[in-house]
């Protein structure tokens, strides 16, 4: 009986001793910082998105990119990815800019309800995933929520 247990035995092991020296991370947490135009056209645009990212650990966190979409006022307004690799030092956070392309007309519309409706600000929702460069954990997801200031917007 022992020596067909053992097998099993060392396996339970095996698992426990990986449970044990895997990493526990907490998610970071993104937030949009700015926005800017960078081509477009009646279709279709591209922006820079300056994004925050904050890592709430006590180590060290290589990232090999991000990919996010953006909603507003609960549509999807824009996606996009960076592939740019990213060191985000142990509780601290750090800027990164990412391409993201988006339709303007949507945007547009949106934007004119919530001026016609005097409001002060738009909802955003940012979804997404840290892509890591590590063994054991491969991403971290996101979502995070904010409002985007209209009170420079012109009517």
């Amino acid at each position: 009986m022992l020596p067909r247990a053992l097998p099993l035995f060392a396996f339970t092991a095996l698992l426990t001793a990986c449970s044990l020296f895997s990493p526990k991370l907490e998610k970071p947490t993104l937030t949009v910082v700015g926005v800017r135009m960078v081509h477009g056209d009646l279709l279709q645009q591209t922006f820079r998105v300056t994004l925050k990212i904050y890592n709430p650990n006590d180590r060290v966190i290589p990232i090999q990119g991000v990919s996010a979409e953006l909603r507003v006022g609960g549509e999807v307004f824009a996606s996009g990815a960076s592939t740019d690799p990213i060191v985000l030092p142990a509780l601290a956070d750090t800027q990164f800019d990412m391409t993201i392309t988006a339709e303007l007309a949507l945007g547009i519309m949106k934007l004119a309800k919530q001026l016609s409706n005097h409001a002060d600000s738009i909802d955003y929702e940012l979804t997404g995933a840290v892509r890591l460069k590590s063994r054991w954990i491969k991403t971290l997801p996101f979502h995070q929520t904010g409002a985007l200031s209209l009170k420079n917007v012109p009517n």
